[in-house]
């Protein structure tokens, strides 16, 4: 399974709402030969690290392709670009982040190419709680738990909503 964590907290540079940029985040996904297979509703979570900035929208998604983790990772920085990713700080707000979570259980500390799987998935709430929704018995490759587990362990806070809008745990042909 391959794995991509979607978030915005700010307005697109078209200035459009972080919702809708990570809507069009999946459309950018297909273009890029990364197919959606399935995808968590959207999330409304609390930021972590430097609070005094908009609360985020967050969500998970499995996709195919047939690039490897390196183009994959590739991939998904060019789309954080064309939304206007400016990559300041860890935790700093940001039109969208795409996050590479897990590329079919493949264990690598990087560099070269990415850490895999993502070195905080296991500690983020914002990552968990969509990926429960759609997969709760993915395992982290390094910690064997699942995703539900994970989850269970984390203290309430920083807190994630599920908000109305979204499909999900939608499937795409």
């Amino acid at each position: 399974m391959i794995i991509v964590a979607i978030g915005a907290n700010l307005p697109g540079p078209d200035g459009a709402a972080p919702l809708a940029t990570c809507e069009a985040a999946l459309d950018a996904l297909a273009a890029a030969g990364i197919r959606v297979v399935r995808r968590s509703s959207w999330y409304r979570t609390e930021p972590v690290g430097e609070p005094d900035q908009p609360w985020f929208i967050n969500g998970v998604a499995t996709v195919r392709t047939g690039l490897g983790p390196e183009a994959t990772l590739a991939a998904l920085h060019r789309i954080e670009a064309r939304f206007g990713r400016a990559r300041l700080a860890a935790g700093a707000p940001r039109t969208l982040d795409l996050d590479l979570i897990d590329y079919r259980g493949m264990l690598r500390d990087g560099p070269p190419g990415p850490v895999l799987p993502h070195p905080r998935a296991h500690e983020r709430r914002f990552v968990l709680a969509p990926l429960a929704e759609i997969a709760p018995q993915w395992r982290h490759p390094r910690l064997g738990r699942t995703a539900a587990a994970m989850l269970a362990d984390l203290p309430p806070r920083p807190a994630v909503l599920r908000i109305a809008r979204g499909s999900r745990g939608r499937r795409f042909p």
